[in-house]
């Protein structure tokens, strides 16, 4: 049975494996992209296709442009075309202004901001041909708020912010929306690295006094990606606990 199908990238692990598997489990087929996570895209394509899902893996590095044009060709070549496009690929390389290296700098920008631009510059031409679309970039609230030791991600979130923003414009007139979500302090590989004094220090800023999800996370995608969201554009929503509350 042919399916809409959505691209995830970054989708191996983390909160874009989350994302996956809830659009899977919406009926969506899904495109696992990953760069180096071979094993655990593989793992995920497993999980979703023993419950009835479609899925397929396909490596690709996001921040070339050749590589997340041949994502996109082969999403369609599997699945017929594209309906759903989540931004999800992100790299960190913390560091303090006055020491961080070019290199650094340079690639957090190409693979978080350069591949979201990369993958939606292709798929964007698809989706307006079927007039219709959802395009997805998670951003953070490093992005809406900056932070210390990360100006690098911080750069490349609030340019995904802004991306956000001018591509949603372009598209509406398609029936295309397209919207960031800005994850705060949530559970993940990273994150279980923080020492219990980072931990607590962070925390201290979060109202409701606890991390996130990937789950939770996950279902505000699946609803910006649904039928539901159909009047929501151009949107940047804020999942953190009261963090960045104004």
């Amino acid at each position: 049975m042919e399916r809409d199908c959505a691209i995830v990238t970054g989708g191996a692990r983390g909160i874009g494996r989350e994302i996956a598997l809830a659009l899977a489990e919406a009926g969506y087929a899904i495109v696992v992209n990953y760069a180096k996570s071979a094993e655990d895209a593989q793992r995920l394509v497993r999980d979703i296709e023993s419950k009835g899902g479609q899925a397929l893996a396909v490596q690709a590095d996001v921040s070339d442009f050749t590589q997340a044009a041949s994502l996109i060709d082969q999403a369609i070549k599997a699945f017929g075309g594209i309906y759903i496009l989540v931004n999800n690929a992100g790299i960190t390389r913390d560091g303090l202004i006055m020491r961080m290296s070019e290199a650094d700098y340079s690639a957090v920008i190409a693979t978080n901001l350069n591949g979201a631009f990369n993958c939606t510059r292709h798929a964007s031409a698809h989706m307006v041909r079927a007039h219709r679309g959802r395009i997805l970039n998670i951003a953070s609230v490093a992005g809406v708020m900056g932070n210390a030791g990360q100006s690098n991600y911080a750069a490349s979130k609030g340019g995904m912010i802004g991306l956000t923003k001018a591509v949603a414009r372009e598209l509406a007139p398609r029936s295309i929306t397209v919207n960031a979500i800005a994850p705060g302090l949530v559970e993940t590989e990273m994150t279980q690295q923080l020492s219990d004094a980072a931990r607590e220090k962070l925390l201290a800023q979060v109202p409701l006094k606890r991390m996130g999800s990937s789950k939770e996370i996950a279902q505000l995608a699946l609803f910006l990606c649904s039928d539901a969201a159909a009047y929501i554009t151009g949107q940047t929503i804020c999942i953190d606990g009261g963090m960045t509350m104004h």
